[in-house]
């Protein structure tokens, strides 16, 4: 992939105030009437795209992981027992393994109140 040499960045406020006055370099018209065949190969002669293969027929993708609650909750916070401050000594991901302790309680207790 070839280096560029500035990175410019414009919100889509900008970019439509230059599409509007002529300042954008593509051709949309020439662009609407190309063939799949001519996209494919302006792709393949863009030095940008250069040893990049993608294909779609084996493409997959997959649902994000469902969004954890938001929680605000009190704990003990005394000088030997701080329970937010053991969690957060042990660095990122304390809130993943205060979930992970909490999970198998849940699930002890659904299955408790099944049987």
């Amino acid at each position: 992939m070839a280096k560029k040499e500035h990175i410019v960045t414009y919100t889509d406020d900008e970019l439509r105030a230059m599409q509007e006055r002529g300042e954008d370099q593509s051709n949309w018209a020439e662009a609407c009437g190309m063939t799949d065949a001519e996209i494919k190969a302006a792709i393949a002669d863009d030095p940008d795209e250069a040893g990049m293969v993608f294909d779609w027929s084996t493409a997959s993708a997959e649902l994000p992981p469902q969004p954890k609650a938001v929680l605000n909750m009190r704990v003990d916070h005394d000088v030997d027992h701080d329970v937010m401050e053991f969690f957060r000594k042990q660095g990122k991901g304390y809130q993943t393994k205060i979930n992970a302790v909490l999970r198998p309680y849940v699930d002890q207790r659904l299955h408790n109140d099944r049987g």
